[in-house]
C-alpha cells in the first residue's frame, strides 16, 4: 500500500510522542475560569461547552497543536500535557472504582472535559463504568489481577479500548481517543503508562510477522465488563487482522483480556507484537498536573504493575472516551441521551 506522494517521508519524520506544557500564566487563568464549574454530570452539554470555551483561550500555537493532534494522520499518537491546574484539596481516592461521592470541587473534571473537547465528543457505553462519561481509574482490591483498569499488581497488556459489536469486529464503535488526567500518583511513583504507536511497531517488526498481523487470523476478546454482563468468560470477534490500513498510516486493534490466534504461525506473530510493543513504547509516569492524550487507533497502550495500599491515597486518574463523530454509531444510542451508547 503506497502512501500519497511525499506523505511517506513526512510521516516517517513525524515523532509519535509529543510533550506540551501549559505556560504558568495560562495555568492560573484556566484555574480561575474553571473555578465556578459545578458538577458536570448534572448538565453535561453545558459543562462541555463551558470547558471548551475556557480551553479555547490557550495560546494559538498550543491550541493548534492539540487540535491537529485530533484531526490529522501525520501527527503523534500520544501527547503529554504538563502544568495543568490541580485541585488544592482532594478527598480520599475511592476504593470501589468510583465515582467519588465526597468531591466538592470539579477542577479536574473541567480539565478533562476541556482537553477532550478539543479532540471530539465524549462518549459513554452502558457496559463500561455504568455509562458514565467521566471514568475514575483506580485500583480496586477484587480487580487487582484482572486485565482491566481496576488492576494494579499485574502488567496491563498492550491494548486499545474496544467495544463489543454484533457485526463481529470490535474496533467499529470504539473510542477514537482517550484522555487520562492524573489526580494522584501511586505511592512509590512506579506506575508507568506505555504507548506503542503502530508506525513504530510496523517499522520494528520483521516482514513475516507484519504480513501475518495484517491477515484475518485473530479473534479479539470482548471487554471483560461486557462479558461479565453477558454471563460469559469470553466473547470472541470474527477473525480479523490486528493491523490494517495503509503502510504509511496503519491502524492497530488488540484487546487487553485476550486475543486468540487461529494458527500457530499467527500465535508466534502475536507474541512478537507484544514484545515489539515493549521495545518501542513511550513510557510516562503520570503526576498530578499532567494528562495524556491517547489516539486509540494509531497505537496500543499498557500499564506497569504497582502496589496499592487501599488507604485513600492510591493512584487516581480520570478518563474520558472520545469520538470525533457519533454519527456512525447512532444505531447504538440509548434513548433520550446524546452521548450514551449500548
Amino acid at each position: 500500500m503506497n502512501a500519497p506522494e511525499n506523505a511517506d517521508a513526512r510521516l516517517r519524520s513525524t515523532p509519535t510522542f509529543i510533550d506540551l506544557v501549559i505556560p504558568e500564566g495560562v495555568q492560573e487563568s484556566l484555574r480561575q475560569q474553571l473555578a465556578d464549574l459545578g458538577d458536570p454530570t448534572r448538565d453535561m452539554d453545558r459543562a462541555t461547552a463551558r470547558c471548551h470555551q475556557v480551553f479555547a483561550t490557550l495560546p494559538i500555537d498550543l491550541l493548534q497543536t492539540i487540535l491537529d493532534f485530533g484531526r490529522h494522520a501525520d501527527t503523534p499518537g500520544v501527547a503529554r500535557v504538563d502544568n495543568l491546574p490541580v485541585e488544592r484539596e482532594l478527598p480520599d481516592t475511592p476504593d470501589d472504582g468510583g465515582p467519588c461521592q465526597t468531591k466538592s470541587t470539579y477542577l479536574s473534571e473541567g480539565v478533562l472535559l476541556g482537553l477532550s473537547g478539543m479532540l471530539g465528543e465524549p462518549v459513554g457505553f452502558t457496559t463500561e463504568k455504568n455509562g458514565q462519561l467521566i471514568h475514575d481509574v483506580i485500583p480496586v482490591a477484587d480487580g487487582a489481577t484482572s486485565q482491566t483498569n481496576r488492576s494494579s499488581t499485574v502488567f496491563l497488556n498492550f491494548h486499545n479500548d474496544i467495544v463489543y459489536d454484533a457485526a463481529g469486529s470490535y474496533n467499529l464503535s470504539n473510542p477514537d481517543f482517550l484522555v487520562l488526567n492524573c489526580l494522584r500518583a501511586d505511592h512509590e511513583g512506579v506506575a508507568g503508562t506505555y504507548y506503542a504507536d503502530a508506525r513504530d511497531v510496523c517499522r520494528a517488526l520483521d516482514a513475516s510477522s507484519l504480513k501475518l498481523l495484517r491477515e484475518p487470523l485473530f479473534r479479539l476478546n470482548a471487554p471483560g465488563s461486557y462479558a461479565r454482563m453477558a454471563g460469559k468468560d469470553e466473547i470472541l470477534s470474527d477473525p480479523v487482522p490486528i493491523i490494517s490500513g495503509p503502510d504509511w498510516s496503519p491502524e492497530i486493534a488488540s484487546s487487553a483480556n485476550g486475543v486468540h490466534a487461529v494458527s500457530g504461525d499467527a500465535e508466534v506473530a502475536l507474541q512478537r507484537l507484544q514484545s515489539t510493543c515493549r521495545e518501542v513504547a513511550h513510557e510516562v509516569f503520570l503526576r498530578p498536573g499532567q494528562a495524556l492524550l491517547i489516539n486509540n487507533r494509531k497505537g496500543l497502550h499498557a500499564r506497569s504493575e504497582f502496589e496499592p495500599r487501599y488507604d485513600g491515597r492510591d493512584r487516581w486518574l480520570q478518563r474520558t472516551y472520545i469520538r470525533r463523530n457519533h454519527w456512525s454509531i447512532r444505531d447504538r444510542i440509548v434513548a433520550e441521551t446524546r452521548r450514551l451508547h449500548t
